[in-house]
């Protein structure tokens, strides 16, 4: 749950890389958007983790899957707004294949402590939730070990886990 204690801390383009190779990630399936810039910057500047450009985050679980039955180790990484789109991909793939699945989702109009505003953010948990998918919120550095934490979960559920990204990278 998006409850975890909130730290100061910058959430680096550089951690989250750090984090998804020591989590033995071998692909990204991506629609990079405007808030997670710095992060396909140091993602395309590193080759030990093989982007995969979606046109349409609906593509970008069922690309995942296919890479997992190819054995490979992907992860998604989505917008929030995009997790919405990517509705039936989940509901007819991620969740029915019983096959491991990360999603990164940026929490668009997170606002800690605060009231939020944007639907996008009203709406997510709610989602995950009637999905069934457990999450996990990361906003800084300090909070990285839990991409580990979510992937262990994943593989022992044979299912979807999201790390909701509650700060945009530095």
């Amino acid at each position: 749950m998006a409850t975890e204690t909130r730290t100061e801390a910058a959430l680096s383009a550089a951690g989250v890389l750090r984090a998804l190779k020591a989590s033995g990630f071998t692909d990204v399936v991506w629609l990079p958007d405007s808030e997670s810039g710095f992060l396909h910057q140091a993602l395309a500047a590193d080759d030990s983790l093989r982007l995969v450009p979606v046109c349409r985050e609906g593509e970008a679980i069922v690309i995942a899957l296919g890479l997992t039955v190819a054995d490979r180790q992907p992860v998604v990484i989505i917008q929030s707004t995009g997790l919405f789109e990517s509705g039936d991909s989940i509901r007819g793939a991620a969740l029915s294949f019983g096959m491991p699945l990360l999603l990164i989702v940026g929490y668009r109009g997170w606002n800690y402590g605060r009231p939020m505003t944007d639907t996008a953010a009203i709406y997510l948990e709610p989602v995950l939730n009637a999905w069934g998918i457990p999450h996990h919120l990361i906003e800084s550095d300090d909070d990285l070990e839990r991409v580990q934490q979510a992937w262990t979960e994943a593989v022992e559920r044979a299912g979807p886990v999201a790390v909701l990204v509650g700060q945009e990278y530095e």
